[in-house]
């Protein structure tokens, strides 16, 4: 196997790859044995048809295709290793010469990694922002705490509220005749989620449990089931149970309940200790987003489409292990909100393109920089890993090979990178906003 190199425009190579006559050879030898029992030769038994005969009726062309399939994987292997090239994609194959007896040659069109020019990032300015909590972020908090420690009581003394939970049974009808869809047992309502179409839930507010009540709506004209849109229906609705919230009472025993302290003013005081740390962690990751964005803003990088099509389809992977933790396939999304894959593809790429941008930016600083990561980050990073997946530290050590390491120590790198970025900024207070005249 040999290979030339040639340097194209906007970060792409083409490898030229030779593969000698005699490999060629073996590929069609395995092209042969893969094909031979599904072509039929008159005289002989289905698969014991010499390779020279059936060459000879359809001509060698007919084992290339496969001969070049089984060439061309650990020839690009090879190639792509020897060349020295940081290949980011994929590569498109084109055949160039392929003949029984000779050498095959084929090219493989590549995107590399593109350089980039860093402008400014040392000493960027970002808007300083305070760490306040207030009582009013404290009380949102405990309220919070007593949504999630609320209970639901039955009502049995008054009608409907707003806010309240109603089971209901219901069915609808337009024109007099009921619908597909409209039909539902046990329902649990809460009134004011607007859920349902029109004023439906208003008109169930002050009716009480046990009693049938007529509801009449109107289907909105963007409604999604065509027959229906803006056609007027009635609902035949029986109301079975309604039900409050009731929160817990705000005092020392609610403290006890919910907290490992014993009082109400010991817990408030965690209450906004753990909201301190909370927004010190955020205004941290704003700090380090703003100044990355701003390194990434002044930098100079043209990428090559490839690459962005990786990071695409990486993202769309991303993606569909999202739905499919809520039991839906990327297919079901699309036909649900009447998405294409070009539609996807074209919705992602600028984040795509700005995740690719952002690393090639932090790794050109971590250069500029001779940024690296120490053995004993690495080591921690593998402990934290070991952690992670329950394992020990010396079998997550046996699965990293040394590219996994290195993309461990390059990764570690970047996020020093950012460190420093962060360090090197200067905090500058917010501008006053323009007094207008009133």
């Amino acid at each position: 196997m040999s290979y030339t190199v040639e340097n194209l425009e906007k970060s792409m190579a083409k490898i030229t790859i030779t593969v000698s006559a005699e490999d060629f050879e073996a590929g069609m030898v395995k092209s042969y044995n893969k094909n031979k029992k599904s072509i039929n030769v008159q005289g002989f038994r289905r698969g014991k048809a010499p390779r020279k005969m059936i060459e000879k009726l359809y001509g060698p062309e007919i084992f290339y295709e496969d001969a070049a399939n089984f060439v061309i994987p650990d020839a690009y292997e090879e190639a792509a290793k020897e060349c020295g090239l940081e290949i980011v994609s994929r590569p498109e194959i084109d055949v160039v010469e392929i003949e029984k007896g000779k050498d095959f040659v084929f090219s493989a069109t590549v995107a590399v990694k593109p350089e980039v020019a860093l402008g400014d990032y040392k000493g960027i300015e970002v808007e300083k922002k305070e760490v306040k909590i207030m009582a009013a972020d404290v009380n949102a908090e405990l309220e919070r705490v007593r949504e999630q420690n609320s209970r639901m009581i039955t009502v049995e003394d008054r009608g409907i509220k707003k806010d309240d939970t109603a089971t209901i049974d219901f069915e609808g009808f337009v024109d007099g005749e009921p619908f597909q869809g409209g039909k539902g047992t046990d329902y649990p309502l809460v009134i004011g989620s607007h859920s349902f179409i029109d004023t439906f839930e208003d008109q169930l507010v002050g009716k009480k449990a046990g009693e049938e009540v007529e509801v009449n709506v109107t289907f909105p004209e963007e409604y999604h089931e065509e027959s229906l849109k803006g056609k007027p229906a009635l609902f035949k609705v029986t109301i079975k149970e309604i039900k409050k919230k009731e929160l817990p009472k705000l005092d020392d025993e609610f403290a006890s309940e919910v907290s490992e302290f014993e009082t109400l003013k010991e817990y408030k005081a965690s209450v906004k200790k753990t909201l301190t740390e909370r927004k010190k962690a955020e205004v941290k990751r704003e700090k380090e987003s703003a100044v990355v964005e701003k390194v990434v803003e002044n930098a100079t990088v043209e990428l090559p489409a490839p690459m962005v099509d990786e990071q695409v389809q990486q993202m769309i992977q991303e993606f569909a292990g999202r739905l499919s933790q809520q039991g839906l396939n990327i297919d079901q999304y699309m036909q649900m909100t009447g998405m294409t894959t070009d539609m996807l593809m074209s919705q992602m790429r600028p984040e795509a393109e700005k995740r690719i941008k952002t690393r090639l930016t932090l790794e050109a600083v971590v250069a500029a920089e001779d940024i690296k990561a120490t053995d004993k980050d690495i080591e921690k990073e593998l402990e934290n890993m070991a952690q992670m997946y329950q394992m020990e530290v010396e079998k997550v050590k046996e699965m990293i090979g040394d590219y996994e390491k290195e993309q461990i120590g390059l990764d570690l790198a970047v996020q020093k990178a950012v460190d420093f970025l962060v360090k090197e900024a200067a905090e500058v207070e917010p501008k006053e906003e323009e007094k207008t005249e009133e």
